[in-house]
């Protein structure tokens, strides 16, 4: 059933239905592809521009062959917003997602009517689709769940850009959808078994009144990373390091929780079934939580817990970003 919204795709508004690649394009042989996603509080998007730096980077280092201007790619995504704010519900948020491939590989550009360059694909729907089930987690917690999948080294392929190649984060959910219980979310360590990240969030423990999270290194660097540690923390007067975690500096921490775009902070209160202090929600993750939706005029927490009943993109058997759905 067609939806109405469009999406910005290489100089034109065109039907969500009718925004594709084609299948010679380099995304698809080699997930060579940068990507963003964002969202929005209040209808208003949030941090944007630190987004489309961190995608500029990845442009930059992987040699994308884009002219497009930071400038211009924001000046897209906000037409793409006004084209679908008409359909947007009154309480829903825009979740920007924002696609630039390499294009169709040179070898197959002779075949006739194939788009030559780059692809900047700029879709636009709604928060709900991503974090609607996930209320009930500001309540309880998260069990994160060590898995087999380890982080890929930034040695490797740098995880500080943030590209499509992410099988291994689809393989670590899938093994943590085989542990029994609910709400159990991968947590991978990095080659030397230190904590790295979430797949598609980033991690923190709190000790002693500071907030601790893995070095900069063989992760993702993520937006809402760099709010909680350069801005939440300092306006809490919460002191901030970065260092190498293992998994016994969690188990022994007092609280836990995981930063991500789109649901902003969840709680984790168990690492492998085990509690994390008391095993509860702690006053430090509640404190940060507060101070964010103080400052960006929305209550997080409430707003997410309103979406929570179960509706037709969460009933799908098929993968979501954060988690993989039980055989």
């Amino acid at each position: 059933m067609a939806s109405g919204r469009v999406i910005w795709m290489n100089g034109a508004l065109v039907p969500e239905s009718d925004a594709k690649i084609s299948v010679y394009d380099s995304a698809l042989m080699f997930g060579d592809m940068v990507f963003e996603m964002t969202r929005s509080f209040g209808k208003k998007q949030f941090k944007l521009r630190e987004h489309l730096e961190r995608l500029y980077a990845g442009i930059k280092i992987l040699h994308i062959p884009l002219e497009m201007t930071i400038d211009e790619m924001e000046r897209h995504c906000h037409e793409t917003i006004e084209a679908n704010d008409p359909l947007f519900s009154g309480d829903d948020e825009h979740r920007l997602m924002i696609d630039v491939s390499r294009g169709t590989l040179g070898i197959y550009q002779g075949v006739e009517g194939l788009r030559k360059g780059p692809n900047v694909i700029i879709a636009d729907f709604p928060l709900r689709w991503t974090v609607a089930g996930m209320g009930h987690l500001f309540d309880t917690g998260i069990n994160a769940v060590i898995t087999s999948q380890r982080a890929i080294p930034g040695s490797l392929l740098d995880p500080k850009i943030k590209n499509r190649s992410r099988i291994h984060y689809l393989m670590a959910n899938i093994e943590a959808s085989n542990v029994s219980g609910d709400d159990n979310w991968a947590l991978l360590l990095d080659p030397d078994g230190f904590i790295a990240e979430g797949t598609g969030d980033n991690f923190f423990i709190i000790k002693d009144g500071a907030v601790i999270t893995p070095e900069g290194r063989n992760i993702l660097r993520g937006i809402s990373r760099a709010y909680v540690m350069e801005e939440l923390a300092t306006q809490l007067g919460m002191p901030v390091v970065e260092k190498n975690i293992e998994p016994y500096d969690v188990y022994t921490a007092d609280e836990a929780f995981m930063t991500g775009t789109p649901f902003c902070m969840l709680p984790v209160t168990h690492l492998n079934g085990l509690p994390i202090g008391d095993g509860r929600v702690g006053p430090a993750f509640k404190a940060i939580l507060a101070r964010w939706s103080k400052n960006i005029g929305v209550d997080v927490e409430q707003q997410i817990k309103a979406w929570n009943a179960v509706d037709s993109t969460s009933s799908s058997d098929a993968p979501t970003p954060y988690r993989f759905k039980k055989k």
